[in-house]
């Protein structure tokens, strides 16, 4: 790539954020190819005015970086050195951004799997929801090599509001992203057993989130999702399977580190709870729901 031209940018995985991700590389001017399991989702994507392809080996072929913006490690893995992975064609010297929220360990062997074939890693897990992704403000928790941030850039100073630079190797990056969702699942599951408990108090919830939204018990999350709850609305901006997910991982990780993370583990169980009676694909403050089940208390929607 010459350095006046623009670079070439593949997204693998066009879900709400991947696409809004793609959309706002592309606004900035990059070339960005689309690359989806959803042959809907690639064509969506082109008829928006982008470029698609079937598989991350095509995405990747005359890409300068790839931004893969998938759910877990596992998938991370698949489309760096599955089957038509992006490893097969990825130039020497590009840069794979990894999104996905996973274990820092996984994050520094993909890394170093990587790096060790001539490209570079960039651990860059995301944070901000859809509607910041598809207008480039995200926050984003990075790590890696200079050389990899340096070949980074233009796709970062497109898709974040809020550039974290946490240190020159992997895992940096998924460590800070863990510990945040460490707290956002907490805060979820707080949130959820609150207003469920206010309900069953009699109380009237659209005050009581009034309340507390203008109070010292608020939250970021409690401001968030509980409109969910206010509506009876559970249609996934987020769902409760992300964070079976994640607070798993942070056991995982607690139990190595022999560091005791009971609020967290309490909060798993809620999520699973949540999972196991058949919401795990509905919104995450669904878990209000599970309260209210569980104890005969009736939320707005509920028959």
């Amino acid at each position: 790539m010459s350095s006046s031209a623009k670079p070439h940018v593949a997204v693998i995985g066009l879900g709400s954020m991947g696409y809004g991700m793609a959309t706002s590389l592309k606004r900035a001017g990059l070339v960005v190819t689309g690359c989806d399991v959803s042959a809907d989702a690639v064509a969506r994507f082109a008829a928006d005015g982008g470029k698609g392809a079937k598989t991350p080996a095509e995405a990747a072929r005359d890409a300068d970086i790839v931004v893969s913006v998938v759910v877990n490690a596992a998938q991370t893995e698949a489309i760096l050195f599955g089957k038509d992975g992006a490893a097969e064609t990825l130039a020497k010297d590009a840069v794979f951004i990894s999104s996905a929220t996973m274990d820092p360990d996984i994050a520094r062997c993909l890394a170093k799997q990587l790096e060790a074939t001539g490209r570079h890693y960039l651990d860059a897990p995301i944070s901000g929801g859809a509607q910041r992704a598809a207008q480039g403000e995200l926050t984003i928790l990075a790590s890696g090599t200079p050389a990899a941030f340096a070949k980074a850039r233009p796709a970062l100073d497109a898709m974040a509001a809020k550039l974290y630079e946490l240190g020159d190797a992997a895992g940096q990056g998924a460590a800070f992203k863990m510990i945040n969702q460490l707290l956002a699942g907490v805060h979820i599951a707080a949130a959820s057993e609150a207003i469920a408990f206010a309900a069953k108090q009699g109380l009237d919830i659209r005050k009581v989130y009034e309340v507390i939204t203008a109070s010292a018990g608020n939250s970021w999350m409690f401001e968030n999702r509980m409109p969910h709850v206010l509506d009876g609305d559970y249609a996934p901006r987020s769902a409760v399977e992300i964070f079976v997910k994640d607070l798993g991982i942070i056991q995982d990780m607690a139990r190595n580190a022999r560091f005791p993370v009971p609020i967290s583990a309490a909060a798993l169980q809620m999520f699973l709870m949540t999972s196991a009676a058949g919401m795990g694909r509905d919104d995450d403050a669904s878990v209000a729901r599970m309260y209210a089940q569980v104890t005969g208390t009736k939320l707005p929607g509920a028959k």
